[in-house]
């Protein structure tokens, strides 16, 4: 990130005339950067009817006089070399700033721990006013407890500073999570991804000036994506199931034809209902994850399961449109049910996603810039994470291919 240069850089000398004492006052140096001041006083005293603040000099012949001049040039030469550098090295740069580093006043450098806990509590802050999701608080919990381990393990410290970090720490750690902690390409990329964003967050707050990672590009490997076939959503459907298993399953069903992730289905009101441009129902949320706004036209099935719970005491005492369990049980009726179900897959709210977005969507030619939107997806390069081709999809195409050319052969042999 490049700072914005300052418009002007102006270094004028003046008395303090409130400061007189037996007619001498001391030179003060006045720095102003894009119209903002700071002053310092120079180790220089003049007696006040000999200094020509026009010329900023001191007006005499004696040796005394030309001492004093040639040390306010210096002065100047000094301010001058220090913004230059301050520009070469990209720093922020205002009056006050170029005058601590004039006078060589550092302020004390910020650590590794202190920006992961300055970054935890404002991200929790915003957690607490329903602005970020906890979710992602939890991930930055976890990749904080991963750097400070990885620093102690491999620099045998419990802190560093910000300015130690190079490319190379975020390479090592890279190593280190998938050598010593044991985890995926993905789940390592995951951690270094949170990392690289605390790290600009420094950059934002002026406690870097450049960013080291910055180079470092995070690499996944496409996730096997398991999801539901159409015979197996209306397994589901149909099965006769007690009612705490019946409402999980409605609400897994439901996202099987809808796309929403469970953070989002959890929130689901009637407000969330509206009528779409076609005059039918749909359901327009803010997806929680990324604040990308979902809006999918309700097909027959997810209308009737709305319906199904529309007077349902829990649904009306919580405003809710739907009876979702905390996550916890959710996850665990839905083991339940697919074992009920004779359904040899496990079960979870991103199957009934990638359920919409292959088997319903994709597979039924909805295009995937349209698949793309409903789902809420920022750009779709992720949807194309969802879209591999499957044997349905092309044995499909390929039937349509054969009827397409079935006819073009009939036409030409019929002109012979």
């Amino acid at each position: 990130m490049k700072n914005i240069r300052p418009m002007n850089l102006s270094t004028i000398f003046r008395l303090n005339r409130k400061r007189v004492k037996n007619g001498v006052t001391t030179i003060y140096l006045r720095i102003t950067v894009d119209n903002k001041r700071a002053e310092l006083a120079t180790r220089y005293a003049v007696i006040n009817k000999k200094w020509n603040q026009r010329s900023q000099a001191v007006m005499s012949d004696n040796e005394e006089a030309t001492e004093i001049n040639k040390g306010l040039a210096i002065i100047k030469a000094d301010i001058l070399k220090h913004y230059n550098r301050m520009v070469a090295l990209d720093k922020t740069i205002t009056a006050e700033l170029l005058k601590n580093e004039y006078l060589g006043i550092r302020e004390k450098e910020k650590t590794l721990k202190e920006l992961l806990d300055f970054y935890h509590g404002r991200f929790n802050e915003k957690v607490l006013i329903g602005k970020k999701s906890p979710n992602t608080l939890k991930c930055i919990n976890t990749t904080n407890d991963k750097i400070k381990a990885f620093i102690k393990y491999r620099f045998k410290v419990s802190d560093m500073n910000l300015s130690e970090i190079r490319l190379s720490f975020v390479t090592e750690l890279e190593h280190y999570l998938v050598t010593r902690d044991k985890l995926s390409n993905n789940s390592a990329m995951k951690y270094i991804h949170t990392f690289k964003r605390i790290i600009q967050f420094a950059i934002d707050q002026e406690w870097l000036e450049k960013n080291p990672v910055s180079q470092f590009k995070c690499t996944y490997n496409p996730p096997q994506r398991e999801r539901l076939t159409m015979e197996e959503i209306m397994k589901l459907y149909n099965k006769n199931l007690p009612t705490r298993l019946a409402e999980v399953r409605d609400v897994f069903v439901f996202c099987c034809f809808t796309g929403f992730g469970y953070i989002d289905l959890y929130q689901l009101t009637p407000e969330n209902m509206v009528i779409g441009i076609d005059g039918g129902k749909w359901i327009a949320k803010d997806r929680e994850k990324t604040g990308n706004n979902e809006r999918v036209p309700l097909l027959p099935i997810p209308l009737e399961i709305i319906d199904r719970y529309k007077n349902d005491l829990y649904c009306q005492t919580k405003g809710c449109l739907l009876p979702v369990n905390t996550n916890q049980c959710y996850n665990a009726y839905l083991k339940e049910i697919a074992t009920v179900c004779e359904i040899n897959k496990y079960l979870t709210t991103h199957i009934a996603r990638h359920t919409f977005a292959t088997t319903v969507t994709l597979e039924n030619d909805v295009p995937i810039e349209t698949v793309s939107q409903m789902l809420g997806h920022r750009s779709i390069k992720t949807t194309q994470l969802y879209a591999k081709v499957t044997q349905k999809k092309i044995s499909n195409n390929m039937r349509e291919l054969k009827s397409k050319i079935h006819q073009q052969v009939e036409a030409l042999t019929k002109t012979r």
